[in-house]
């Protein structure tokens, strides 16, 4: 883990350096570039949700809910918890 952190630290510094060489008006157009696809894709994003619930309608299918357990009348025994019966087996066990 040590060793992740110095690689990203000497990483960033080397941006960082990289950066800084830059001249102030090529380091004001790229800022200007990445603040207008952030705003782009902010506004595609907005755009998005807002054409999504324009579009639904506005009711709301309401049914009931099934016993995902399928009832079997031939056999009258309610399904085992096999976890459980796991358990109980294996404390009993020789170690």
């Amino acid at each position: 883990m040590k060793k992740i952190r110095e690689n990203l630290d000497r990483w960033s510094g080397q941006l960082q350096e990289r950066w800084q060489a830059l001249p102030v008006g090529a380091q004001r157009r790229y800022t200007l570039y990445f603040f207008t696809g952030y705003l782009l894709l902010t506004a595609v994003a907005i755009f998005e949700v807002w054409h999504d619930t324009a579009n639904t309608g506005n009711g709301m299918a309401i049914e009931h809910i099934e016993n995902p357990v399928p009832k079997n009348k031939k056999s009258p025994a309610s399904p085992q918890d096999t976890s459980s019966t796991i358990l109980k087996n294996n404390s009993h066990e020789r170690k």
